[in-house]
């Protein structure tokens, strides 16, 4: 039993390590305005609760978020039905679109 966590990280940090496809931040935006934007936000800045920002994340890190979604290997009951809508150059696409966006944070 102690063994599938493990294996899920080791998949994880596989994926991570694969080289990106050029992905088109363009058609990333256009898709993540479809999917995405509802909880998102149009930007990646979260505008249901309980959602998280999006904005300025890493694309190698989206990627495998959306695909472990996509996958099963990660479960949330809205994500998996989003993911599963999403094609491997969709999710290289809104990753992009996604990390292209610059976030300033200012400490108070």
């Amino acid at each position: 039993m102690r063994a599938a966590p493990f294996r899920r990280v080791a998949l994880i940090a596989a994926a991570a390590a694969l080289p990106a496809a050029a992905a088109d931040v363009a058609a990333g935006r256009q898709k993540a305005q479809q999917v995405c934007a509802v909880c998102h936000g149009p930007v990646g800045v979260a505008v249901a609760p309980q959602t998280p920002n999006l904005a300025g994340e890493p694309a190698d890190y989206l990627t495998v978020q959306l695909k472990a979604f996509r996958s099963g290997a990660r479960r949330h009951e809205v994500m998996a039905v989003i993911a599963k809508s999403l094609s491997d150059a969709d999710i290289d696409n809104v990753a992009a679109w996604f990390a292209s966006i610059r976030i300033e944070a200012t400490p108070p």
